[in-house]
């Protein structure tokens, strides 16, 4: 094809048309109508002489050609390139920008960082700054950023991709967590007693088995499981109004010493780093650098 008789918005058309594989949702995300996306996609057609996308033989949807295929790696790639060439590399003033950061992380990141980064902003960037706060999803995590859904992740080192660039923001370990006034007494258990306690723990999806299980496994031993819930913040309120007991995280668990005795594990529990990962298209971006520098501040901060 003759390059030059393709425009820009033709070439970003053909690329989220080659993700979405559906004409409906790609006019969704170019806010065009569906004809109008339909005649830009005849006009590729044209213009590569191929087909591009034909009908999936599953009947939902679009398949793309063995040309589409070979085309939309470097394609998207090119128009990464050419978004981060035009971005503007200004110094960053956060009173006078327009700007939504997207940060994934769990409640307990959120209660033990991000809620210091959220005050830190609010008081420091002007009335367009907005944050949104996701439940963090490693699937995709990668794609997700390329097309700029997520900003910044916040989680275990270990689950960030090697794709994204990352900086490890603390060290933290596990605890054990009682109330106050724990009919088991103040001091710390000892492994027999660990594992004849009632635990509540934290899961998404409902398991009652996690790392400290496995853990106590290598050992010969067991606890009992009693509660799951999924958020890490409901874990204060049943060992509140109950005899459960809970190991966690040190730093989330001093948000709720006044209430707790947090004492030490009777076994073994190494630490674990957590750090912030993100897209490297963002490397260099002022506003960016400026929103990661406040985690770095947060994380530095005593819990």
């Amino acid at each position: 094809m003759d390059i030059r008789r393709a425009d820009l918005p033709l070439l970003i058309s053909l690329d989220v048309l080659l993700e979405e594989l559906n004409v409906t949702r790609a006019a969704r995300r170019l806010n065009l109508s569906q004809p109008a996306l339909s005649a830009q996609l005849g006009r590729l057609r044209e213009l590569f002489k191929d087909p591009l996308l034909v009908p999936s033989e599953a009947g939902r949807g679009m398949a793309p050609t063995p040309r589409a295929l070979e085309l939309q790696p470097a394609l998207h790639q090119a128009l990464l390139d050419l978004q981060s060439a035009v971005v503007s590399r200004g110094e960053f003033n956060p009173k006078e920008a327009n700007r939504h950061f997207t940060i994934a992380l769990n409640d307990n990141i959120f209660t033990t960082i991000g809620l210091a980064v959220a005050r830190d902003i609010l008081a420091l960037g002007g009335p367009g700054i907005r944050l949104s706060f996701v439940a963090p999803v490693e699937e995709n995590l990668t794609y997700r950023m390329e097309r700029g859904e997520i900003d910044l992740y916040i989680g275990l080192s270990t689950k960030i991709p090697e794709a994204l660039k990352s900086r490890r923001l603390l060290t933290d370990e596990f605890c054990f967590a009682q109330r106050k006034g724990h009919p088991r007494g103040q001091g710390a258990p000892t492994l027999e007693d660990y594992c004849q306690l009632r635990h509540v723990m934290v899961s998404q999806g409902g398991s009652l088995h996690s790392a400290i299980d496995d853990a106590l496994a290598q050992q010969g031993k067991a606890r009992r499981v009693a509660v799951s819930v999924p958020n890490y913040n409901q874990v204060a309120l049943v060992l509140a109004d109950t005899d459960c007991v809970a190991t966690l995280p040190s730093r989330l668990l001093q948000r709720y010493a006044s209430g707790l005795d947090l004492l030490p594990l009777p076994f073994s529990m190494p630490p674990f780093d957590l750090a912030m990962g993100w897209h490297v298209r963002a490397q260099l971006e002022p506003a960016h650098q400026w929103l990661r520098e406040r985690f770095v501040r947060a994380a530095a901060s005593p819990a």
